[in-house]
């Protein structure tokens, strides 16, 4: 018996559903555009109650009282799947963002945490054109997505005694995309564990570096 060459073709459709905290800055309905910024939560934020959004990162600071020169979407990813599967669903929120709101599309950001630092590494990977920098923050990714990457500014931060997610899962990513040629900043603190967001998210340089950073 022997094999045959088939060919497979059928369109394949899905409905993408994600809950999430949108912050417009102040005096959004002054100016014409505004940066957006994604913010990804970490793993035990997963679910379909938006509270847990708030308990870290920008989506805390936001619920705290700051204010940022940014729209900011939070969504929360359901606890049956983790980022990096998402990213097709956080890549159809952007564009829904983009459609309704006064988007800045030369000035789309990305960062996140921990399970969030994978996404922004993920998404940001599959979807290379849409993003002007990204953060990821305590994350990793695959040895296939420098080639992606590379032209997009990353700064990435991570603790040197992180117990849950390993050092070398950033120094990974940071000397592969060196090599591909990419534009990335690596801060190492030394001594801190898996928290390196909260004083990555106070830094108010973050946010200058970011918006230096403009799509062509």
């Amino acid at each position: 018996m022997s094999q045959e060459n088939r060919t497979f073709n059928a369109p394949v459709t899905k409905t993408a559903s994600l809950k999430y905290l949108l912050y417009l800055p102040v005096g959004y309905e002054s100016e014409d555009s505004w940066p957006l910024m994604i913010f990804l939560h970490g793993y035990g934020e997963r679910g379909d109650n938006l509270e847990l959004v708030k308990k870290h990162g920008m989506a805390k600071l936001i619920e705290a009282g700051q204010d940022f020169p940014f729209i900011i979407a939070s969504p929360q990813c359901p606890d049956t799947t983790v980022w990096p599967e998402q990213v097709d669903e956080l890549n159809g929120l952007i564009d829904s963002l983009i459609a309704e709101f006064n988007v800045d599309t030369s000035r789309v950001y990305l960062t996140g945490l921990s399970m969030g630092g994978y996404g922004t590494w993920y998404l940001a990977s599959r979807y290379p054109e849409k993003f002007a920098a990204i953060v990821p923050i305590c994350g990793g990714g695959g040895w296939w997505m420098p080639g992606a990457l590379k032209n997009i500014p990353a700064w990435v931060f991570h603790g040197d005694a992180d117990p849950v997610v390993p050092l070398i899962e950033s120094e990974l990513m940071v000397d592969r995309i060196k090599q591909a040629g990419g534009d990335v900043t690596f801060t190492v603190y030394p001594g801190v564990d898996h928290d390196s967001w909260t004083q990555t998210y106070n830094n108010p340089e973050l946010y200058t570096w970011l918006l230096s950073h403009q799509r062509k």
